[in-house]
């Protein structure tokens, strides 16, 4: 990996393990005695359990504990409702749900004592479309809602409700030049991680280790004290190497589940997924969206009034998406300077699979209808799409959707490269197009923490809470701790990933690793620094003033011959005070907003906001609704890149999810509510042959209020806008506009013959 300067590399610390095969992943990990674990699932989407019967799964052989409601302490648990419990409670509303659980001596006899356990249900009506849901007349999904703990706006079916208001858009569209109305739907989705979910559970005697294949083990730490009743001094959650999560493995899921029943049993239990489960049965799948929004301009192209309602599709549990229907909000705004907005938001409960935060959570849909909108809107007035775009987005000193004014941001430099990069407005063949849409995330800025110390030998260590899920942001700490204290990045271990280590953290999630655990372990590191100039000023006879620190060596400036190496300061250290630093990198305050905000979930006011540009070559078979990307130009304001190496496979990872979602990923679902195609036989992935030529800028604009050297996330965003910029491709070779996603060949194929009004079936 490259450091800031671009010339220096180093191996990523997890790097030889994963390359070699030698890395533990949760599913490796065996220990002695150890137990398996099985789930009984509800199978059906709605119903009221009638009877439960486990006695025949207890006396199967090598069964040594089976665990329903009546065997954990009653509660009921949720980020922003408590509408769930761990083992379904009276009613199922999933077909994922778990019902009971098995420990047993393998593998197959806890499946089998699993199939093994009776249940009689009373099948109640399943709720599957958000926008009958929230009529009055809809049946609910949780009878009990209004008794339920909760911090969010709710109602009818409604599980969190948000809306921004700026301005009179009422007098604005009244008044305006064009007003375009659009309406777009996006299915529901998943993460598809490689690594299926896996969960191992060991008691010593009142405390309990769990090694969980999560993207946040603190989160997991508290959900499991949470639900079992314990302390977090006695609950401690290890993540060995991580397999992928792209946002499907944030948040608590089945840790409780296992420490339960590796409590019962009193020997160590381990859960792994099968493929199928870990499409059904996890609280996080990207949302179904449906999307309605009217735009008003003025007679030059300027947006000057934008409504909206969206509605998303919860699931059957909030998981963690509180704060879902205001980030969607200002996606349907988008980076666009409107004077007067106002759109509403609703979470609906129905008996889908919950959803969650998946990598940039509503974005991905959100960009796609606004950004087909958009195009529609350049293509009222008759100017050009990247004009009508150039005309309208924001800009430093501009207001944003919220009426945040923005500081120094690359926006339009992102269009800039985006299309210089494409080669946009050049002659292409009748079955080939450009699409260009734009996109925006924010930099999720919160506490975090690090220690950081330098031994006698020289070397260094990073004690950090922070999780790698893979992107490498862990592994750039090392970087950071280095070009502060004058040594090599290899030069630093890190201990990560264990919650009785390191500081509390947010973890893989919300693109915000490097960002804070960079502002702490720099802060860390400099008061190392620091302490190396001292020491270096009393060996050299100078002033600390007058020291710097670069190739393991403390050095007088000026004089490269007056010098010491900072392995023999850190020896002189040893017989004295240490060389120990600590960070805890508070969070930047979050900019103003003039807007008013109903079911504020702290998401209108953005800190240090990303932007990016994707320029899209397609092709399109008219004759089957085939599309090929043949090529993709994203250009990305995420601040100063400090890896770029690093930077770059987020790129190129985040645009083909982003393809994936475009053209094929979408869960089906029957009539009942459960899945259709739950595999990846049926649920197309694109994979490393289905992906294009990608060109990467990173245009570079330091943010003030970001991270260190003015950094900014960068996982999620790229695939923010890949599939708004294929459907705008696809859109100028069909003459006809999508409206349902994926753009699938079949629907691809109805926009383009007519058979049937565009986006539909």
């Amino acid at each position: 990996m490259q450091q800031g300067s671009g010339t220096t590399k180093f191996v990523r610390a997890d790097g030889p393990d994963k390359v070699t095969g030698s890395g533990r992943y949760a599913a490796d990990m065996v220990l002695p005695g150890m137990l398996f674990a099985a789930f009984r699932y509800a199978e059906v989407s709605h119903a009221r359990i009638v009877e439960l019967d486990v006695e025949a799964a207890r006396s199967m052989p090598g069964v040594l504990a089976v665990l329903t409601d009546d065997d954990v302490p009653d509660v009921r648990y949720g980020a922003g409702v408590a509408d769930r419990t761990l083992f379904a409670r009276g009613v199922v509303r999933f077909e994922g749900e778990v019902v009971a659980a098995v420990a047993a001596t393998t593998p197959e006899a806890a499946r089998s004592a699993a199939d093994a356990i009776v249940f009689e249900y009373e099948e109640l009506p399943a709720i599957v479309d958000v926008e009958q849901a929230i009529e009055p007349v809809s049946p609910l999904v949780h009878a009990g809602w209004e008794d339920y703990e909760a911090s969010t706006e709710r109602g009818h079916n409604v599980a969190s409700y948000s809306s921004i208001t700026l301005g009179d858009t009422d007098t604005a569209l009244a008044a305006a030049h064009t007003v375009v109305t659009s309406r777009y739907v996006a299915d529901a989705s998943h993460a598809v991680p490689i690594e299926p979910r896996a969960v191992l559970a060991q008691w010593e005697g009142d405390k309990v280790t769990i090694w969980s294949s999560t993207q946040v083990p603190f989160d997991a730490q508290a959900g499991v004290c949470e639900t079992l009743e314990m302390p977090a001094n006695r609950v401690r959650v290890v993540v060995p190497h991580l397999g992928g999560g792209f946002g499907g493995k944030c948040g608590f899921h089945f840790e409780a589940h296992v420490a339960a029943l590796a409590r019962a049993a009193r020997r160590p239990v381990k859960l792994v997924f099968t493929r199928r489960e870990e499409f059904t049965a996890p609280d996080r799948r990207r949302e179904g969206m449906v999307i309605e929004l009217t735009s008003g301009l003025d007679a030059d192209g300027r947006i000057v009034a934008r409504t909206g309602e969206v509605l998303i599709d919860c699931g059957a549990y909030i998981a963690d998406g509180a704060f879902f229907p205001q980030v969607a909000s200002m996606h349907i705004a988008g980076p666009y300077s409107i004077p007067n907005v106002s759109i509403e938001a609703s979470l609906v409960y129905t008996n889908h699979q919950p959803s969650g935060s998946v990598r940039a959570p509503t974005a991905p849909q959100g960009c796609w209808a606004v950004e087909s909108h958009t195009d529609e809107l350049a293509e009222t007035v008759g100017l050009d799409p990247v004009e009508f775009r150039r005309l309208n987005a924001v800009r430093e000193g501009a207001t944003g959707p919220s009426g945040q004014v923005y500081g120094p941001i690359g926006l339009l430099d992102c269009i800039d490269a985006a299309v210089a990069s494409a080669s946009y407005g050049t002659d292409l063949a009748a079955d080939e197009a450009v699409g260009v849409a734009v996109g925006w995330w924010p930099t999720f800025a919160v506490p975090s923490g690090a220690y950081v110390k330098i031994n006698g030998d020289g070397s260094g260590q990073i004690i950090t809470g922070a999780q790698e899920c893979g992107t490498g942001s862990v592994m750039t700490l090392c970087q950071l701790a280095a070009e502060e204290v004058g040594l090599n990045p290899e030069d630093f271990q890190l201990v990560y990933q264990d919650t009785a280590a390191g500081p509390w953290d947010m973890g893989a999630t919300g693109s915000q690793t490097l960002v804070n655990n960079g502002r702490a372990v720099v802060a860390a590191s400099q008061q190392i620094a620091d302490a190396l100039k001292k020491l270096a000023a009393d060996q050299l006879e100078a002033s600390p003033d007058d020291i710097e620190l670069l190739e393991g060596q403390a050095r007088v400036v000026g004089t490269p011959a007056a010098s010491i190496a900072i392995g023999e300061l850190a020896a002189i250290a040893a017989g004295g005070e240490l060389l120990l630093g600590h960070g805890s990198g508070p969070p930047p305050v979050a900019p103003e907003i003039s807007a008013t905000c109903v079911g504020d979930q702290g998401m209108a006011a953005w800190v240090a906001p990303q932007f990016s540009c994707h320029a899209i070559r397609v092709k399109v078979d008219r004759d089957t609704g085939v599309v090929r990307v043949l090529s993709v130009a994203a250009a990305h304001d995420s601040g100063t890149i400090i890896n770029p190496m690093g930077a770059q496979g987020q790129v190129h990872g985040g645009v083909l999810m982003g393809i994936g979602q475009a053209l094929s990923e979408g869960t089906v679902y029957d009539d009942r509510g459960n899945q259709m195609n739950p595999g990846l036989l049926e649920y197309k992935l694109q994979t490393i042959a289905d992906a294009p030529p990608i060109s990467i800028d990173f245009v570079g604009v330091a943010a003030p209020d970001g991270g260190p050297r003015g950094s900014k996330g960068i996982a999620e965003a790229p695939n923010v806008a890949t599939a708004a910029a294929i459907a705008n491709g696809i859109a100028k070779v069909v003459g006809a506009r999508l409206t349902q996603l994926p753009m699938k060949p079949e629907r691809v194929w109805e926009a383009s013959s007519g058979a049937a009004e565009a986006g539909g079936r």
